[in-house]
């Protein structure tokens, strides 16, 4: 089936959304029993971490970590939102640079401002989507706005519309004057991230439990005969990448080029992140750069921080990227 295709549903009693392209899954989204990301606390700072610059705050969901707290002392108070999810046993991380994010707009409350998505190359329609934010500046106040790069074929009522809301969410926020830790906002759940961030679409009601089981298989089938191998270990995320049938003097550079191209939709299906560490299929060293171009190309537009590392002395390839999700073999 070409074109995209947006299916809302449960896995296991979990609200659940999957995305499927031209009839290949791209992402599939499971609740997690952990607090979402883009959840917003008012919390209180309990403990400063000594030679990292970071604080341990309580919320009304446990412990949080946030990293550069600069100026804050036991018993401050701060707003902070919910960047990723923890490791086992770890803090939530947080940050305190709050995004209040819709379909078509993001509020930066403290962070004052209109910005036009520099994705937008059309000037008419630039002029017009800035025009559309221009009318908030008065409401604005301390906050910023960004108009996302979806709102280029939106209609400019629909764009006015978002913008509204996320404002006036945004200046709840800043306004808040509560003195206990507190739990203000809770994050989107899987189908309303597929509505802000997923292409447009009709979604439909469907049977997820085949995409579960394809997205869960350790093993991924790559164009050329080649395959990946993806093992969650406690240490780091382990990526094999196999040459398969393909015996001919260029078969390991194919299969890791494939491989690269695939990466990141297979980690964002199974919701991985942190250290990455790739077993390319035997390759002469002089085809590595044309491998490491393949990867930051496919990486290029993934909407989860990652950064390639570069070659190991065993020439193994390590990335590092954000635990944006929750691993999908711990949700279900």
């Amino acid at each position: 089936m070409k074109g995209h295709q947006i299916i809302l549903g449960d896995v296991q009693g979990r609200e659940a959304a999957a995305l499927i392209t031209d009839g290949v899954l791209q992402d599939l989204i499971v609740d997690a029993d952990a607090p979402r990301p883009g959840t917003i606390y008012r919390a209180k700072a309990t403990r400063p971490v000594k030679g990292q610059g970071g604080m341990f705050f309580d919320t009304p969901e446990g412990s949080a970590f946030l990293r550069g707290a600069k100026g804050l002392a036991p018993g401050d108070m701060r707003l902070v939102q919910v960047s990723g999810y923890a490791e086992p046993g770890k803090a939530i991380p947080v940050t305190d640079r709050i995004l209040i994010k819709s379909r078509y707009a993001i509020a930066t409350p403290d962070a004052p401002g209109i910005n036009i998505s520099r994705s937008i190359r059309d000037e008419e329609v630039r002029v017009a989507l800035r025009a559309t934010a221009d009318a908030y500046d008065a409401e604005l106040g301390t906050c910023g706005l960004i108009v996302r790069s979806a709102a280029a074929d939106a209609n400019l009522d629909a764009v006015a519309e978002d913008i509204e809301h996320v404002v006036a969410i945004a200046l709840a926020v800043v306004d808040d004057a509560g003195t206990d830790a507190e739990k203000l906002i809770e994050g989107p759940g899987p189908q309303e991230l597929a509505w802000r961030d997923w292409p447009t679409g009709a979604p439909e009601q469907g049977d997820l439990a085949p995409h579960l089981t394809a997205a869960l298989r350790a093993d991924v089938s790559l164009p050329g005969g080649g395959s990946l191998w993806v093992e969650n270990t406690r240490a780091f995320v382990a990526v094999d990448v196999n040459t398969g049938s393909d015996t001919s003097p260029a078969a390991g550079l194919k299969a890791n080029i494939a491989a690269a191209r695939d990466l990141p939709r297979v980690l964002r299906l199974k919701g991985l992140g942190g250290q990455i560490v790739v077993d390319f299929a035997p390759m002469p060293k002089k085809e590595r750069r044309a491998l490491e171009n393949a990867l930051r190309v496919a990486f290029k537009p993934d909407a989860v921080e990652t950064s390639l590392l570069g070659w190991t002395t065993l020439g193994h390839f390590e990335l590092t990227r954000k635990r944006a999700r929750a691993p999908l073999s711990e949700v279900v």
